[in-house]
């Protein structure tokens, strides 16, 4: 499996640098093409599914040839892939979290709110959805058996053979905090005690951060087999997520998930925090 997102944003990367060492301006390259500058740009930029004309063009105006060119029109061809989310309803967020996930070899996630979506049971993901109104998670919330049914192909995805390695922070306020019935929370915690999908550690509430590091939002890293594809951080906002590729913001993200991870209780300390956390759920169901 391969990112088309991913690709898109490794091809842009990779025809932007050509231009530039070849002196060239948006503007000289797309005339040299006879195409529309913005559209050069939306390709540089990745926010395009590209015309593999137009990029075997751009890359006989920039000199590319031999090995160098099959490997690039490789990701092109690549980078036009249709997903397994395109083919079923899901709304925009997770479509671009299972495009994220497609291919990926690492990925690191930090909550600070509710279970990570690929760890979430379908009674915690259904009590989710109809216990809260007042989510802006997005403009039109999709109907609960498409988000269920999207969920759980992402999952199925994430134990695929050669899947990704998973490693889940999850901060202490998921699990003292009812964000479902006690119940359905109860079973929850409990799977995350036992999960084999996942490398799990909780962050104290008492967890001394180094330099102070709290996190401001819940966020996710994603590594991919190839070295040249950016490392990529997803950051969850209130309307909308954030994809950064920039090597600093990134790297920023990196260094906050080392220092979460450092501050973290080891993974049998946590998966006994989650069960006793489980236990306290079903007295308080009882």
């Amino acid at each position: 499996m391969i990112s088309p997102y991913v690709r898109r944003l490794r091809l842009g990367w990779e025809v932007e640098t050509r231009r530039k060492a070849a002196k060239l301006t948006t503007d000289k390259l797309a005339r040299m093409v006879s195409a529309d500058r913005s559209k050069l740009s939306r390709l540089e930029g990745g926010k395009i599914r590209p015309d593999l004309d137009f990029v075997y063009k751009l890359l006989e105006a920039l000199g590319v040839d031999g090995e160098e060119w099959a490997h690039l029109a490789t990701i092109a061809r690549e980078a036009t892939e249709k997903g397994w989310w395109e083919s079923q309803p899901m709304d925009h967020r997770q479509a671009l979290f299972a495009d994220l996930e497609a291919g990926a070899t690492t990925i690191r996630e930090y909550q600070q709110t509710v279970v990570p979506g690929l760890l979430q049971s379908e009674a915690y993901t259904r009590a989710l959805n109809e216990h809260d109104d007042l989510t802006l998670a997005a403009p039109a919330p999709s109907p609960q058996e498409m988000t269920i049914r999207a969920r759980a192909g992402r999952q199925r995805m994430l134990r695929r053979p050669g899947g990704p390695s998973y490693e889940v922070v999850l901060d202490e306020m998921i699990v003292r905090r009812e964000t479902a019935p006690p119940r359905v929370l109860a079973e929850q915690l409990r799977a995350l005690a036992t999960t084999t999908v996942a490398t799990v550690r909780v962050l104290p509430v008492s967890a001394r951060i180094e330099a102070y590091s709290v996190p401001k939002s819940a966020f996710s890293l994603y590594t991919y087999a190839d070295p040249g594809d950016p490392t990529v951080a997803a950051v969850e906002m209130v309307a909308a997520d954030l994809a950064l590729t920039d090597v600093g913001e990134v790297k920023s993200y990196e260094q906050l998930f080392d220092r979460l991870r450092k501050a973290t209780l080891p993974e049998k300390d946590s998966a006994r925090l989650l069960a006793e956390a489980a236990d306290e759920m079903e007295r308080i169901a009882a």
